[in-house]
């Protein structure tokens, strides 16, 4: 597994932290899921997206339906990649975002994940 990139986004309070790995096996995402809940123990979602050749996975982690992890999913979908993994930890500010606003804010943490990474 290799750490790509990481991402900041903050909307109306809620911090979201988007990590992107580029992974060797399936076995890794649990790994990399179990360190980020440790180093993130008060964060309220762990979300995360991937694709494994054949393979592929979302959670929402109790947020709205199709809010989260779908975004993330998407993503790899449309960038094609591959033997990849999105994870986005949020931190709820307090306010309630509304489905839109919370689809944008997994959607924009992965995309600067991805903007970086092509620097």
């Amino acid at each position: 597994m290799k750490l790509l990139n990481t991402s900041q986004v903050i909307e109306k309070k809620s911090k979201f932290y988007g990590y992107f790995y580029e992974l060797d096996n399936l076995e890794e995402i649990k790994l990399i899921l179990n360190n980020l809940k440790k180093e993130h123990k008060k964060a309220k979602h762990v979300v995360y997206a991937y694709r494994f050749n054949n393979t592929a996975g979302k959670t929402d982690d109790k947020e709205p339906t199709g809010t989260a992890g779908l975004p993330l999913y998407q993503m790899l979908e449309r960038k094609n990649l591959n033997k990849h993994l999105f994870v986005v930890v949020r931190y709820y500010g307090g306010v309630k975002l509304g489905a839109g606003l919370l689809m944008r804010s997994y959607q924009n943490t992965a995309i600067l994940c991805l903007k970086k990474e092509a620097q």
